[in-house]
């Protein structure tokens, strides 16, 4: 007897095939995806329902594509973290690159500040040349581009045209920078020279005045030629300031530390300073260095003033805290620029030696000093001839100046 239902089990008579009949419906559980390693569903293991999709899953084999491992899909990139070295590499051409247009076009647009008004070509008879740079350093009572209330404020009257109020000779050599401040009230021989206008050649006289009245007389060209006839220097460059540009350099870098070593006040100059160590700002500084009459020594004392500030100045300007902060530097280079007249020859390179060189006066292998006087004729200061020309041997070979000047 057949105890198996009908249609089922072996022998089965049905008219239809087994594989074709009717099955009872089984739901299947979700196929997990598969993971890489660390991966947990809550069962021992992964369910598997027999049915092939024909999508490989790589085993433990590994092979082409083989994900068992724990290795992304075949296709599929390996994933890696970023690129520091390149990274650092465009970072650093990049700062390269725009630290170079910075610089080019600071320099493009000091260079074009620049007022190259002063021919030295036009100089005649000029002394041979030696070791070493020489500047002429001529500070002007230039008003221009002042308004009155600014020439009422400094104190510089309202004269026509411009005289010299400080003139000094800095070398820069090998033995450390020599600065010589020329006394404005020097008893000069003015020589045959040629007209910076007119190129009319005006022959030798004899005659003999104060060293600024040749500036006054034919500008910074007649007082190139008469300085290098006095003294047998040979000049390689020339620089002027007048006083707007002088006062707005030092208020552009806060204003100037200096040591006062005795009070004076001077009407004319507008100075009032109490001894000790201060802070000038522009206003103050320009009476510091013009004040002459509150001095017993009139002219020399003054001029020993401006040697003394122009150090300070050009210390506290070429700091780190200046040059390299730009809501510093380019006020301050801008200042000086916009009021500097140099030679036709000038570059920035050799201005910015000039200020280098300036500032080492106080950094310990530098000298200042007045240029050696012998005593005075008619109001005027006449200089001590063989302590001159020692000075100038000793300039113009480049060696360690031992002259020394008693005022």
């Amino acid at each position: 007897m057949n105890e198996w239902p009908d249609g089922y089990g072996r022998g089965s008579q049905g008219a239809q095939p087994e594989g074709a009949r009717a099955m009872r419906h089984v739901q299947r559980r979700p196929v997990p995806q598969q993971q890489s390693q660390g991966y947990d569903d809550g069962y021992d293991t992964p369910y598997d329902s027999g049915y092939n999709t024909g999508q490989v899953y790589g085993g433990q084999g590994g092979g082409n594509g083989g994900g068992g491992n724990g290795g992304p899909p075949q296709g599929y990139p390996p994933h890696t973290g970023p690129d520091w070295r390149r990274r650092l590499k465009i970072g650093s051409l990049t700062l390269v690159v725009l630290l170079l247009a910075v610089s080019i076009g600071t320099y493009f647009w000091a260079d074009s500040k620049l007022k190259r008004e002063v021919d030295l070509s036009k100089v005649i008879e000029r002394p041979g040349g030696g070791e070493g740079t020489n500047y002429l350093i001529v500070g002007s009572d230039s008003r221009e581009g002042m308004s009155d209330e600014e020439k009422k404020k400094l104190h510089t009257g309202s004269a026509e045209g411009k005289r010299t109020d400080s003139m000094m000779i800095l070398h820069d050599g090998s033995n450390g920078p020599t600065l010589i401040s020329l006394p404005r009230d020097s008893d000069v021989e003015i020589p045959s020279f040629k007209g910076s206008q007119s190129g009319k050649v005006f022959p030798a006289k004899g005659r003999h005045t104060k060293l600024n009245a040749a500036y006054a007389e034919d500008g910074p060209e007649l007082l190139v030629r008469t300085v290098e006839h006095n003294t047998g220097l040979h000049i390689d460059h020339y620089v002027e300031i007048g006083f707007a540009g002088f006062a707005n350099i030092v208020d552009a870098i806060g204003g100037v530390e200096i040591d006062i070593p005795k009070a004076f006040k001077d009407k004319k100059s507008g100075a009032d300073f109490q001894a000790g160590k201060q802070t000038l700002d522009g206003e103050q500084s320009l009476a510091f260095v013009r004040t002459r009459y509150a001095f017993a020594n009139s002219d020399l004392d003054r001029t020993k003033n401006q040697q003394k500030f122009l150090a300070a100045l050009a210390s506290q300007t070429a700091t780190p805290g200046t040059i390299l902060n730009p809501f510093k530097f380019y006020p301050t280079a801008g200042a000086g620029l916009d009021t500097l007249i140099v030679d036709k020859d000038m570059s920035l390179w050799s201005l910015g030696q000039m200020f280098f060189a300036m500032k080492g006066v106080t950094g310990g292998d530098g000298t200042s000093m007045n240029i050696p006087i012998s005593g005075s004729r008619g109001g005027n200061l006449v200089w001590d001839k063989a302590k001159v020309k020692q000075l100038v041997e000793q300039l113009k070979n480049d060696e360690k100046v031992t002259v020394t000047s008693d005022r």
